[in-house]
């Protein structure tokens, strides 16, 4: 039987092969030509393309698929903007939600209200009608509890991050967490997963890699999702993050025994790690030691698995580099930089640190919307840490200019699928410093993810390649800088201006192919598609 050809014609192919091709073979899963239309070959369907661009199809480098279709189909408190709003928001839900009905909510953040105050837990109560009801954080590494659900939950009461007001943090919010999402029943829980898969296709995102791990998620929920990659939705790479765990990362079925395996918190609820204290006080919190971090990344070596650790202040980083220096000391440097081993987040770095990225091999899995919704002088990081080092923080231009091996995501739902959007916070960093290019920062975001987990050959449109792709209508904005990819020296002058990105209508996903399978078409699969003259 021959294998099946489509031919993508009419538009602009972003491609090395051709820097003027507008037509793309698709032949079964693999890129069969590109070129000019005027020298396409013949094929058994055609598309119109219109004048959109092609790209190869975004990577979201670090996701967590439940908690996003909940976000994205439930309460979602993003924005709300005081205590009042917030109550309001869970009691509107409350009316409208079963009698015995877990209250899920996500996404609020104190640092953008006027009036920073919290409600408590007997409010909270009040307003979810005596349900439990579990309000997770921006940062998702703290939330805020009803009395009902801190009752439902004895052992967070014994545990550090325990505060009777009902915002709790490290192991209280787990105990909390793991009780409020035992609630989600397992047909429940793939269908979420579905939605935020469905959204993630929507957004030209053929691939993501969900970071699970006992205090993140369950065994159940993570096989769930990895259940489901491929099957006519984006593909799931998993990462398990449980400390010396990568034997039962390998049963569960991970490409690695890392992703969210805590050195510490995060920034927004006060639990990164910090040489330096926070403006209010403390450092926050570490969690492993570097002969724990040595030894889980020998078990990786042991297992054939690449490991990785969640890292935000630069006391934790500094942790995690000394454990991978005393790896390289006992495996070598070559032996570990083969192994692509990740750090998540990597916020606080200062340069001593980002030579040992380079000299490990590190992948550094980061995601430029932080920047852009908490960097610069007056947003959470500064309010948090002080201006001079928030403007220090997620130097990705310094970080890709030596060499360090990017991967971005959006750790949604902590920031939402949004690849364009994180292609354009990264070319304009708050510190001009640290900005770089629009063509390097989309390599980030889709060789860089592919890289990560060994797909090597994803990620670039040549003869041969993977057929994964995106299909966008680029509108321009106002001073032509959209689209990014096709007018390379305008976007390049318009980055190195201080300041936001100017407003510009994004690039609009049409269609999303993976592996030449369609996962997303915003008319229906068949639209656009004639039989060959």
């Amino acid at each position: 039987m021959a294998t099946p050809t489509t031919l993508y014609r009419g538009g602009r192919i972003h491609t090395p092969a051709d820097p003027n091709a507008t037509a793309l073979l698709v032949t079964g899963d693999s890129v069969g030509w590109v070129g000019p239309d005027a020298d396409a070959p013949r094929a058994d369907r055609t598309v119109d393309l219109a004048g959109c661009l092609v790209t190869p199809a975004f990577v979201d480098a670090h996701v967590h698929l439940t908690d996003t279709g909940l976000a994205h189909t439930g309460l979602d408190l993003s924005g709300v903007r005081s205590a009042g709003e917030l109550l309001d928001a869970v009691a509107e839900a409350a009316r409208h939600a079963l009698p015995d009905a877990v209250l899920l909510g996500h996404g609020w953040d104190e640092s953008t209200w006027s009036d920073p105050t919290l409600p408590d837990a007997d409010a909270l109560d009040r307003a979810a009608g005596g349900r439990l009801a579990y309000l997770s954080q921006a940062s998702m590494h703290s939330a805020l509890c009803s009395r009902a659900l801190l009752a439902a939950a004895p052992d967070a009461a014994g545990a550090a991050g325990y505060d009777p007001s009902g915002w709790v943090r490290r192991d209280a919010h787990h105990a909390v967490r793991s009780v409020a999402l035992g609630s989600v029943k397992a047909t429940q829980r793939a269908e979420l997963q579905r939605a935020a898969l469905r959204l993630a296709a929507s957004r030209g995102v053929a691939a993501v890699h969900e970071c699970g791990g006992p205090q993140i998620s369950s065994e159940e929920d993570f096989t769930s999702a990895l259940a489901l990659s491929g099957d006519g939705l984006p593909e799931v790479y998993g990462y398990w993050g449980e400390l010396f765990g990568a034997d039962r990362a390998r049963q569960l079925g991970a490409v690695g025994a890392g992703g969210d395996l805590f050195a510490d918190g995060a920034l927004g609820a006060r639990t990164a790690h910090l040489r330096e204290p926070y403006l209010d006080g403390g450092n926050g919190h570490g969690y492993l030691t570097a002969e724990q971090v040595r030894d889980h990344l020998l078990q990786c070596h042991e297992h054939q698995l690449s490991g990785g650790f969640h890292a935000i202040g630069d006391a934790a980083i500094a942790t995690v580099l000394a454990g991978f220096g005393a790896v390289a000391e006992k495996l070598g440097a070559e032996r570990l930089r083969a192994a692509r081993h990740r750090v998540e987040h990597a916020e606080l770095v200062d340069r001593q640190m980002v030579a040992r990225f380079v000299e490990y091999g590190i992948v550094a899995s980061m995601q430029p919307a932080f920047d852009r919704l908490w960097g610069g002088e007056h947003q959470m990081y500064a309010q948090r840490i002080g201006p001079q080092r928030s403007l220090a923080a997620n130097p990705f231009g310094a970080m890709h200019s030596v060499g360090v091996a990017l991967a971005f995501g959006s750790d949604t739902p902590v920031t939402p699928v949004d690849p364009w959007g994180a292609v354009l916070a990264a070319a304009y960093h708050h510190n001009p410093a640290y900005r770089m290019s629009v063509r390097a920062a989309f390599a980030a975001h889709t060789r860089g993810g592919w890289r990560a987990v060994g797909q090597d050959r994803h990620g670039v449109l040549v003869p041969g390649a993977p057929a994964t792709f995106a299909v966008w209508h680029t509108p321009a904005g106002r001073d032509g800088t959209l689209p990014v990819l096709v007018e390379p020296e305008v976007a390049a002058r318009a980055a190195a201006r201080p300041g936001p990105p100017p407003a510009a209508e994004p690039p609009v996903c049409r269609r999303t192919v993976l592996r030449g399978m369609v996962i997303f078409d915003a008319e229906g699969e068949a639209d656009g598609e004639v039989a060959a003259s």
